[in-house]
């Protein structure tokens, strides 16, 4: 038991020296300072597939953009719902606008890679940024997105989530919080200091992260990547394409995207369980990566929990002090983040739930792997 609690604490001291490094390293993107006047032509390519609640927020926000040169290309993935009789109304209103038709998926293609890579076909800007139908950004986002451009062959913008439900606002950030006490978000585009040069090849890309909600290429580099082609079967494509650009000798930075780039991933339950069942898994290197993870955070969150009753049960004061601590950090690390992205602080003493609600759907993504049984999204399987 001392042992667990001993590498819990050096874990939680550890990954809140991370968060502390990336509040100051991983910036926004309306942060990005404009020293330049780009006249680059950019295309804003964005995939819809029944996207009826949203797609108007999000053309309409993009037509809304101060940078002069842009087109602007909707492909209809196909829809069931109200999502062409919206881009109709909207292109007829704005010729930036164009709309394309989705043509039948090949089976070798997964749905998104397929979207994105048939607006591709058709972008003829110099700049290529692929945008979620759920995402909407500020005036201004386009042309930082430029600006940073001229430093790097590729950016990815994570979004200010919005949440609203209990169950957004337990589930949603524990995504970034993963992300932002695992990964120091510099080594995405420089490697560590520390590294050697004769490791950096073969360590470099595995300092990757992506959030294909906003993501955006120089079109010289994506066409050298191979596109979405090079991606056509993969769930977690912004992943493998961070991975590829990498492997590429390419760069890629990321930023967050307060007060600049939103989104509103999930507004149920369902679709909260649904969305994360398509790409838990898969966003991991591998099963053994994934079920390793998944005891660590049994170990390092939820073990404590025990712990501290037990050494409550058994008088046993060191043990009641250093589990108190250790639980106080990861509370502290989530009430970090969620004052830095405006979530509700309040939610930061549930993390174990949330911790908790990932190892059942782990569990869920196991047996569908075992039993090969798929999940759909939005009417498909995956």
């Amino acid at each position: 038991m001392q042992l667990i609690l001993f590498a819990a604490l050096f874990f939680m001291i550890l990954t809140t020296f991370v968060l502390i490094r990336n509040r100051f390293e991983f910036t926004s993107i309306a942060d990005v300072r404009q020293d330049t006047i780009s006249v680059k032509k950019v295309s804003i390519c964005i995939p819809a597939r029944n996207e009826e609640a949203n797609i108007g927020r999000c053309v309409e926000s993009v037509l809304a953009q101060t940078y002069p040169n842009v087109e602007v290309l909707v492909l209809d993935d196909q829809s069931e719902d109200r999502t062409p009789e919206i881009l109709k109304e909207l292109s007829d209103s704005d010729s930036r606008l164009k709309v394309l038709s989705g043509t039948p998926k090949p089976d070798d293609w997964l749905g998104k890679p397929w979207a994105c890579h048939q607006i591709s076909k058709a972008a003829t800007g110099d700049i290529l940024v692929f945008l979620d139908a759920d995402v909407w950004i500020e005036p201004k986002t386009i042309s930082k997105a430029v600006q940073a451009l001229n430093f790097q062959d590729s950016i990815t913008i994570w979004p200010q989530q919005k949440v609203e439900s209990f169950w957004e606002n337990i589930i949603v950030p524990t995504v970034y919080f993963s992300l932002l006490t695992l990964l120091p978000s510099v080594y995405v585009h420089r490697s560590p200091r520390w590294m050697p040069k004769f490791l950096q090849p073969f360590l470099n890309p595995k300092f990757v992260a992506a959030c294909g909600q906003f993501i955006a290429f120089n079109k010289s580099a994506y066409e050298q990547l191979g596109g979405h082609e090079r991606v056509q079967n993969q769930v977690v494509e912004d992943m493998e394409l961070a991975r590829a650009l990498k492997n590429s000798g390419l760069s890629i930075r990321m930023y967050n995207g307060i007060d600049a780039v939103y989104c509103r991933m999930y507004t149920s339950y369902r679709e909260i369980w649904s969305g994360f069942q398509k790409n838990f898994l898969a966003g991991f290197g591998n099963t053994f990566e994934f079920i390793f993870m998944g005891l660590v955070h049994v170990l390092f969150f939820l073990m404590p929990i025990v712990t501290l009753f037990i050494g409550i049960e058994l008088s046993d004061t060191t043990t009641v002090w250093q589990s108190a601590f250790i639980l106080s950090l990861f509370t502290l690390q989530r009430f970090i983040l969620n004052q830095w992205f405006g979530w509700n602080k309040l939610f930061s003493f549930l993390h174990p739930l949330a911790v908790m609600w990932f190892q059942i759907l782990g569990i869920s993504c196991l047996y569908n792997k075992v039993f090969a049984r798929n999940t759909r999204w939005k009417g498909r399987p995956v």
